[in-house]
């Protein structure tokens, strides 16, 4: 029974997602603060969270901050954050913390518990063909062992970004469109947001890339979308 986190800190909106999200089958843990949610991930209980539902707007320490710490304490973690207003600003702000996807509330139960799904199956080991890890210019991509390093140092990367890093390395120079990695790597058929790409290709390069301005991995093809090289 995958197990839950959800930070928010209405109670009435806390209590109805607690008791759709336990109707379909999942533990759930709650917290109304940023930094309740924090000490729990901390404590005993904290090794049995398998994805935090974060709302943006919480009283003290705010939803980004929170995401922020929580991606400095684990790189696996799926998190899909909550925004009130659907804010550009805010959603952008949210996916560069660290966020793997977001919904906009007021959210329907099917549209929930359908992130959540496509999130934790992003978290389950690629199904991917694999192969050999390969060298590409001092980055390592072990298929079989799913991990990445460079020149010798690991680099850990969140289920949705190395999944994103998984996709557009299966074939080098092949490119992918925004949709289409929408839908390869987001599991999104539908309401896809092109800034859930942009944000984790940033956050891919800012970890990748010597120079993320001048990315030699992860290249834009403009007007098209994204390729893995050619180096």
């Amino acid at each position: 029974m995958p197990h839950v986190l959800l930070i928010e800190d209405d109670a009435s909106v806390r209590d109805g997602m607690e008791l759709v999200l336990r109707r379909h089958g999942y533990d759930v843990d709650t917290a109304a603060t940023g930094e309740e949610a924090l000490a729990l991930l901390d404590g005993p209980a904290g090794g049995r969270v398998e994805l935090a539902v974060l709302d943006l707007m919480l009283p003290g320490m705010d939803g980004f901050e929170v995401c922020r710490r929580i991606r400095a304490r684990t790189a696996v973690l799926p998190v899909i954050m909550l925004t009130a207003r659907g804010d550009d600003h805010d959603i952008v702000t949210g996916l560069e913390a660290g966020a793997d996807d977001y919904v906009v509330k007021p959210v329907t139960a099917p549209v929930l518990e359908a992130r959540i799904r496509a999130a934790l199956r992003r978290a389950e080991p690629s199904g991917q063909a694999r192969s050999a890890g390969a060298d590409r210019a001092g980055l390592v991509i072990d298929r079989d062992g799913l991990t990445v390093t460079k020149q010798g140092v690991t680099i850990p990367l969140p289920p949705t970004e190395l999944r994103l890093l998984l996709e557009l390395s299966a074939a080098p120079g092949r490119v992918l469109s925004r949709e289409q990695l929408l839908e390869s790597v987001w599991d999104h058929t539908f309401l896809g947001d092109s800034r859930l790409v942009d944000a984790a290709v940033g956050r891919l390069r800012a970890k990748l890339e010597d120079v993320p301005a001048r990315p030699r991995y992860v290249q834009t093809v403009r007007g098209f979308g994204y390729r893995f090289g050619p180096l």
